[in-house]
């Protein structure tokens, strides 16, 4: 029996890439039904961790059958999730205008790298293309050039966090109403959302447009990352005055050069001078001399390393779901808490059975 915060929820997400998928593990973590349609000959793996959760449910949305029985599902479903480049749903007949006609209160969630709208509607992307338009993707990487900061940004903040979020809003509206609504999330969009705080800096002229430069990019000696002698990296981040202060008489920074903290002529010599200290001993000793302190420290874990750091391991962070490493469901309830409702399935493994709980009975 299903159970958190969401149990109860119904959500049909369309098979697909990337954020739509995470948003469908975000959504089942915290206990929604979430029934995956799946094109024949799709194939899964129990790698594939942003697939857990869920049933699956093999549909040729070709056919005509195969239309009828996902309208179907479609009017027992709270939310509605499709991660296609525009067009594509109308061209299967589940377009929203169709969706809604069938049940008023469906929450239509559509995610797309650039949206429904606008000259780049209809240009294929990835995450680095997405973020490339919103000043992200410029202001992360080194002086010389921009770096991909993995997917995170366009992919799963952007999108995947973003959508879950617009699905839960419009959720609680038709919930009010009875009148559900199309979501138009784009992975650009989110990201410009998450760039926020940054855009403000640059309004009051306390952000320069460029990389490398800044306290927070890579420009400070106080807000990086250095190696060690082990050739580990530990990450500092001691912005505050107090914990700066924190970080000298930890380190015995004594000599008056770091007195000026915020003098961005002095980072460049600085960080070469701290990058010198910290070369001379290991990640281990660094760790035992500012852990537990104010100093704002943390030693920079692979992936590898990360499941089986000491916080993570107290905080159950990571779990073993046959014999692979997932990342525990979050954020944490203390009333509803989340979990993992089943290891990845492959293509068609229980999505009958959710559809006849669900009322739907039909000739697959």
């Amino acid at each position: 029996m299903a159970k958190g915060p969401l149990s109860g929820i119904k959500v049909l997400e369309f098979a697909g890439m990337g954020p739509a998928p995470v948003c469908g593990m975000l959504l089942s973590d915290l206990g929604g039904d979430v029934l995956r349609i799946d094109r024949p000959g799709a194939s899964y793996d129990r790698y594939m961790i942003e697939t857990r959760g869920r049933r699956s449910l093999v549909v040729d949305l070709k056919s005509e059958q195969g239309q009828k029985g996902v309208l179907a599902l479609v009017e027992k479903a709270d939310l509605l999730i499709e991660g296609f480049r525009p067009g594509v749903m109308e061209r299967m007949g589940l377009a929203p205008e169709i969706a809604l006609q069938r049940n008023p209160r469906l929450v239509y969630g559509r995610m797309t790298g650039w949206g429904q709208s606008g000259p780049y509607a209809d240009m294929a992307g990835h995450d680095i293309n997405y973020i490339a338009i919103t000043g992200a993707l410029h202001g992360i990487g080194t002086v010389e050039r921009p770096v991909p900061p993995l997917n995170l940004v366009g992919d799963f903040g952007g999108g995947a966090l973003y959508l879950a979020f617009g699905l839960l809003a419009a959720l609680r509206h038709a919930e009010q109403t009875g009148e559900g609504q199309v979501v138009d999330c784009a992975m650009s969009d989110g990201t410009i959302g998450l760039m926020g705080l940054l855009y403000g800096h640059l309004a009051r002229g306390t952000w320069h447009d460029r990389r490398g430069v800044n306290i927070i990019d890579g420009g400070s000696h106080f807000y990086n990352c250095y190696q060690c002698s082990d050739g580990h990296w530990i990450a500092l981040g001691a912005i505050e005055p107090q914990f700066y202060e924190e970080l000298r008489r930890k380190m015995s920074l004594d000599d008056p050069a770091f007195d000026r903290q915020l003098c961005e002529e002095d980072w460049p010599a600085l960080k070469e001078r701290l990058a010198e200290i910290i070369a001379t001993r290991p990640r281990s000793e660094w760790a035992a001399l500012l852990e537990g302190t104010d100093a704002c420290f943390a030693p920079v874990m692979s992936m590898k390393e990360a499941p089986s750091h000491p916080h993570n391991v107290a905080r159950g962070a990571f779990v073993a779901v046959d014999d692979v490493t997932h990342p525990a469901p979050s954020p944490r309830f203390s009333k509803t808490p989340g979990f993992i409702q089943s290891p990845p399935v492959e293509a068609g493994v229980g999505g009958e059975e959710a559809a006849r709980e669900w009322g739907v009975e039909h000739d697959w």
